[in-house]
């Protein structure tokens, strides 16, 4: 989809992919290796019980999951940013998570016409329905034509 196929209110969902243990303590150990993501009795001695995934792992995996439902990314042209990042409930291992995105907003570029800017409110949910992470993304989008 281009940036005037999309309109405010417009939602979305993603395919589901599951997050096991292995692969948990494989990114966290590269890449955010705090006890409760890496060491299962130091992560049980902590207010979580347990492993948990990075939530940079987390969001990680959302992002690919919007790419894989390719709703905007053949008129992708980047990003500027993202907002209102929010970790709501943990990430365990074995959970599933999908994506819900809404359009927020949708404005055409006035110094250059074959582009605009959509911000896509993001939830990010497991097996259970429950919304484990928010964020906005503001998608840099070709126009169609």
């Amino acid at each position: 989809m281009y940036l005037d196929d999309l309109h405010e209110g417009f939602t979305f969902e993603t395919a589901a992919k599951a997050l096991p243990l292995e692969d948990i303590l494989a990114f966290a150990r590269q890449w955010d290796p705090q006890p409760f993501h890496i060491d299962a009795e130091a992560a049980a001695a902590t207010p979580f019980g347990g492993i948990i995934a990075s939530g940079f792992h987390t969001l990680l995996t959302a992002f690919t999951l919007t790419l894989e439902a390719d709703i905007w990314t053949e008129a992708s042209l980047g990003s500027p940013g993202m907002d209102a990042l929010r970790f709501l409930h943990p990430v365990r291992p074995g959970d599933v998570l999908r994506c819900r995105g809404t359009v927020a907003s949708v404005t055409p570029s006035r110094s250059r016409p074959d582009r605009g800017r959509s911000d896509i409110d993001y939830e990010v949910i497991n097996q259970d329905d429950v919304v484990v992470m928010t964020y906005r993304a503001t998608h840099i989008l070709r126009r169609a034509g």
